[in-house]
């Protein structure tokens, strides 16, 4: 029997869609095994301690409600991961209304009072002396502002994770040189304009102060701006394969109180073009030396409105004794 003429054409598209047929149950079940993954490893890293501010009236819902979140940056290699300084202390607020985002990094060198320790110091020390803990309660305490949520990585974990996104990309404002965080050190050198960082160059960049004139305030823009690129990196296309690699990483080197749910629904939510939607914010002070230690000594005024900023961005205000309410 004579076949038809269309027959091979008719074979072949049959062909098309049983392969097409078979991607799509193959790429299915990988999304799947990888959503499984990706939920266990994230389970494990957002399983930190549990804080509740003094400073709210209510129970925030991070979906719905406008929210603060403490991003520490922990230099812990020489206390063999426990309990270092904060190297890097960056206050960040979102209002899920309109997608906007005001940032404060606070100088590490910041003259306050320790929580629950009765000592005046630097800031990045309250880690050191006592945890998560006293760490947001001093911070709290500094600005009057409810911190809601933390997130803390360690430097391994950030090279880590800057390297599983494919490196960043940011615009390096001059040339300098900084040393890098291993044993023995090497220099790493940085040429302005745009360039592409690996995780060791990229901890190296966000570290550098002391050949900066802007001092902590440079710094704190360039970890801005390394921040902004990973997440910019994490919500591109391309990183849908990789969710499963990036939550291990995650779920080794970073802690926080945020729920899981919580964070997938945050993670969901950010806007592609996140550089947009941010406000940065800076307080005014001098650096004075006090019994023989250099400190970074905030100007009142300017923390009272930066203070107030943060919490008209949070919808809430200060009553006459002081408490923050919403």
């Amino acid at each position: 029997m004579e076949k038809p003429k269309n027959y091979k054409k008719t074979k072949k598209k049959r062909l098309l869609k049983y392969l097409s047929l078979l991607f799509i149950i193959v790429l299915c079940i990988v999304i799947g095994y990888k959503g499984f993954v990706t939920y266990s490893e994230l389970h494990k890293m957002t399983n930190g301690v549990e804080i509740e501010s003094k400073l709210r009236t209510t129970k925030v819902e991070i979906q719905k409600d406008p929210v603060s979140i403490l991003f520490l940056g922990l230099e812990d290699y020489a206390t063999k991961g426990v309990n270092g300084r904060t190297d890097a202390i960056i206050l960040v607020t979102y209002n899920p209304k309109d997608k906007s985002f005001k940032t404060l990094s606070i100088p590490r060198d910041t003259y306050v009072n320790i929580a629950n320790f009765n000592v005046t110091s630097k800031i990045n020390g309250a880690y050191a002396r006592g945890g998560i803990q006293t760490t947001i309660q001093t911070v709290e305490n500094f600005l009057k502002v409810p911190i809601d949520y933390y997130v803390t990585v360690n430097f391994d974990g950030f090279k880590n994770i800057v390297d599983e996104v494919g490196g960043v990309n940011v615009n390096v404002p001059f040339d300098f040189w900084e040393n890098t965080d291993t044993k023995p050190r090497k220099k790493i050198y940085f040429t302005k304009g745009e360039q592409h960082l690996n995780g060791l160059e990229a901890l190296a960049y966000s570290r550098m102060r002391k050949r900066d004139i802007n001092n902590d305030f440079g710094r704190q823009e360039r970890q801005r701006q390394v921040l902004t690129a990973i997440i910019k990196e994490l919500k591109s296309p391309k990183s849908i394969l990789k969710t499963d690699t990036y939550a291990k990483e995650f779920s080794k080197n970073i802690h926080t109180n945020i729920g899981i749910r919580d964070a997938l629904s945050l993670y969901s939510s950010l806007p592609k073009d996140i550089t947009s939607h941010i406000e940065p914010l800076n307080y005014d002070g001098e650096n004075e030396k006090i019994n023989g230690i250099y400190y970074y000594v905030a100007e009142p005024k300017s923390v009272e409105d930066i203070s107030s900023a943060i919490r008209n961005h949070l919808g809430l205000k200060v009553d006459q004794v002081g408490k923050v309410t919403q």
